[in-house]
């Protein structure tokens, strides 16, 4: 999805669950200046980790030019007259270390869904959120306010596909969501690494030896590893890792031997059986209604 495409269609979601309507705008929003101290973060907050420098360098900014954009908050359900962070926890942060007293803020009244997703397309809408609290936060999203992949896509614009991808990148073991975290290594690497039978080997081997993702795809696809590690030649190209993960996927849920074959926009789907009772759970699964 191109930028172009991104900024309308993240807008068309967010203000859906914002319950916006496209003639009035806004309900019940009024922009305000609150004192920092009745503020606290949202629990609702996609980043786990905030920069001490660039915080200190937006706290620089904000002194010599104060707070040019304000934050979104929702009066706290739990605290009458303070109020929750949605979005802007760093504009928070770097205004208490610049010295002011109070912040401008735009106050909605939100439910916990729709406080959730503008954190989430907030994050996203500036691009630096890491993968893995990206994950995290789509994770929040389906399990907490029974979202689907679909609804979740479609109110943070992004593809279902991209959804899934993400979330799947938090089977990952904790080792190699640090180095996703860090930017050691891409959410393509991380990707590849998911098929890998010890993901986390396999990350230092790419990390040490500066695999790029074709690579590091091959490293997982192979039969047998060398000792150090390194990509071994293949006659046919490596499958995709996404495919390969929802073969291990059908795997794990079916018990059977299962092979899916790309062709064009097409493709195949080979599942095998060894005894006549396997067989026989398929069809009964596949003629359930």
């Amino acid at each position: 999805m191109s930028a172009r495409d991104a900024g309308p269609r993240l807008g068309r979601g967010l203000a859906a669950l914002l319950g916006e309507d496209s003639n009035t705008g806004p309900r019940s929003a009024v922009i305000q200046h609150i004192a920092l101290d009745l503020l606290t973060p949202g629990p609702f907050q996609p980043r786990t980790q905030l920069d001490p420098s660039e915080l200190a360098a937006l706290a620089a900014s904000i002194r010599e030019q104060g707070v040019l954009q304000p934050i979104l908050a929702r009066p706290d359900p739990k605290n009458r007259g303070h109020f929750q962070i949605i979005a802007g926890e760093r504009r928070w942060r770097a205004s208490q270390q610049a010295g002011l007293h109070e912040i401008p803020a735009l106050v909605r009244e939100l439910e916990d869904t729709a406080a959730m997703a503008a954190a989430l397309v907030e994050n996203l809408q500036r691009e630096d959120l890491n993968p893995i609290d990206e994950g995290e936060g789509y994770r929040r999203l389906m399990e907490e306010f029974s979202l689907t992949q679909e609804r979740v896509a479609d109110s943070v614009g992004k593809s279902r596909s991209h959804i899934a991808n993400t979330v799947r990148l938090l089977k990952l073991p904790s080792a190699v969501q640090v180095e996703l975290r860090r930017g050691t290594i891409s959410a393509g690497h991380a990707r590849a690494l998911l098929t890998h039978p010890d993901p986390a080997k396999a990350a230092l081997a790419v990390i040490a030896q500066g695999l790029n993702v074709r690579q590091t795809e091959a490293l997982t696809s192979r039969q047998g590893q060398g000792e150090d590690g390194a990509p071994k030649r293949r006659e046919a190209p490596p499958k995709d890792p996404d495919t390969r993960l929802i073969e291990r996927e059908l795997e794990e849920r079916l018990g059977l031997a299962v092979s899916i074959t790309a062709r064009g926009r097409g493709g195949s789907l080979q599942l095998q059986y060894k005894t006549f009772e396997q067989l026989e759970g398929l069809i009964t699964l596949l003629m359930q209604k």
